[in-house]
């Protein structure tokens, strides 16, 4: 089998709900991204690329008919290149890397763009279809932004809950404290604006230029709050019980972006006048009960190690994407991994959570930290709702092993 490779990475900033990507419209954040990954392959044709792949969790409304294919005429590339959507919730990014990679190594593609976009600002309200012209009585709009909507009522009523109530059953299984997950949030804001002023996002971020931008564009994730305090933190009020731990401040913030990365066999780098960041070792899928969702990729990640034929103690670095601070601090306790090693950058709970697209935000930055700090193996993880988790290893092609 052929091998494949991550050759670059970029995305939009994540902005805040009702913030300044809200008069974009998903279609035109994807197409943007993909417009600034082909600008960035100095030789590329893009007629060349085989296959867009982009994830997205909604799907309701402007981001509906196949949003990939959408974009890929939005952004100008040729007809002839053809795209599809794909939808594994949170893990919707992540999975159409892993698609476009697997389609690498068959030999049915040399050069894949996989990534994702969500805008939950714009996630439309939708009504069900009545089974009649004119039905009798008052009918419920429904917020397509997050979580379960017109569910059946034959499911499982545990297997149901809102995410934040199942992320507080996860810390009451494993005795995760309030103070231990304020302290993870205010570290996501801290690293986050850290590697921002260090400037490690400035190859991997794209400032918004595209419609809906407004007079000035967006050129950083706009949740990033560094100033924030133990004491400010403690005095918030539990979001989904009286007696809960999770507060707005330690979970991921509802967010509008797009991501992508260009994957491509090792003879992609003639094509594209680019060299692989790294090489994607290994990946697998998990699933357990719906409602401790955010614990699925400890196994997605052990299983993807283990077919990568490597084992924690070679992994330099970690990229999962922060649900809720209670969610991954679960996941790194059962990995038995040095903290300092996971979102060195920061996470979800400072940059954002546009569902559709965080699955290639943690693959790009991971490839860019492998690349920056030297390590040789890496994992990209990430949770999906309704009891799912996706993992990927990636071995930095430019380490001496």
């Amino acid at each position: 089998m052929k091998q494949a490779f991550v050759y670059d990475a970029v995305r939009t900033p994540f902005g805040r709900y009702g913030g300044a990507l809200a008069e974009a419209r998903p279609d035109d954040l994807a197409a943007f991204v993909l417009e600034q990954q082909v600008g960035r392959a100095p030789g590329l044709d893009p007629a060349r690329i085989d296959d867009v792949i982009l994830g997205n969790a909604n799907g309701a409304g402007e981001d509906n008919r196949n949003v990939a294919r959408m974009a890929v005429l939005l952004a100008g590339l040729p007809v002839t290149v053809p795209a599809v959507t794909l939808n594994r919730l949170c893990g919707s990014a992540l999975d159409a890397a892993i698609q476009g990679a697997r389609a690498i190594e068959a030999g049915d593609a040399e050069l894949v763009l996989a990534g994702g976009v969500e805008s939950m600002s714009r996630a439309p309200w939708v009504v069900p279809k009545p089974d009649r012209g004119f039905p009798v009585g008052n009918v419920e709009m429904v917020s397509t932004t997050l979580g379960w909507r017109l569910t059946n009522d034959r499911m499982e009523p545990d297997w149901t809950v809102s995410m934040g109530e199942g992320t507080e059953r996860l810390r009451e299984r494993f005795g995760i404290s309030r103070e231990r997950q304020d302290e993870f949030a205010l570290r996501s804001h801290r690293l986050a604006d850290q590697a921002w002023v260090a400037g490690h996002y400035d190859d991997l971020v794209a400032p918004y230029v595209g419609p809906g931008a407004g007079e000035k564009p967006l050129a950083r994730d706009e949740p990033i709050r560094p100033g924030g305090t133990l004491e400010k933190l403690a005095t918030l009020k539990p979001s989904f019980r009286a007696d809960g731990t999770i507060t707005a401040a330690n979970a991921s913030p509802l967010t509008d972006g797009a991501s992508v990365v260009l994957l491509g066999s090792a003879s992609a780098a003639e094509l594209t006048g680019l060299q692989p960041l790294a090489r994607v070792a290994g990946r697998a899928a998990a699933a357990g009960e719906p409602q401790y969702f955010g614990y699925a990729p400890v196994e997605a990640a052990n299983t993807a190690l283990e077919r990568s034929g490597i084992t924690w103690g070679d992994v330099g670095a970690v990229e999962l994407n922060e649900a809720f601070a209670a969610q991954a601090l679960a996941c790194v306790d059962a990995w038995k991994i040095d903290e300092t090693i996971v979102n060195a950058w920061g996470g979800a709970i400072a940059v954002g959570h546009p569902l559709g697209a965080s699955g290639t935000r943690v693959l790009g930055t991971l490839a860019r930290r492998l690349r920056a700090e030297g390590a040789r193996w890496g994992v990209a993880a990430i949770c999906i709702g309704v009891g799912q988790g996706l993992a990927v290893v990636l071995e930095n092609s430019g380490s001496d092993g």
